[in-house]
């Protein structure tokens, strides 16, 4: 089994019952698995590792009143994954249907997203100052 296969069980193992976010590292990490020989240094490292984890998972609670004036209760999300290489994406989520393993999901795919935008940016902002 491969290096990015063995991670992807472990994820799976440290995070069960979260098959949204296991599809999201599943499709990144095979996304990446060239890489892993291209970049030996990636896996001393343990790059692959660190950007399926996230930096921080905040749960809260939010009460609000509904509309017949009954206090309602639901749990709040918000998880940021690795800033190193752009800012952190995603949002705030409080809806009754949301679970931890969908934030996850959601943040770490934006993680890659987040790379693209920032380095695009980098480089449209590098090339208009050589013209």
């Amino acid at each position: 089994m491969s290096m990015i296969h063995e991670l992807i069980e472990k994820v799976k193992a440290k995070n069960p019952g979260e098959p949204e976010f296991h599809q999201a590292v599943k499709e990144v990490l095979e996304t990446l698995e060239p890489t892993v020989k291209k970049h030996p240094e990636f896996v001393k490292a343990k790059i692959y590792e660190r950007i399926v984890e996230p930096d921080r998972a905040i749960l809260f609670r939010v009460p609000w009143v509904d509309d017949k004036g009954e206090v309602q209760v639901n749990k709040g999300f918000r998880v940021q994954f690795n800033n190193a290489i752009g800012p952190y994406k995603g949002g705030l989520r409080f809806h009754p249907s949301v679970n931890l393993g969908i934030i996850k999901f959601l943040g770490f795919e934006q993680t890659p997203r987040s790379t693209w935008a920032s380095s695009s940016s980098w480089a449209s902002s590098r090339s208009s100052r050589t013209r």
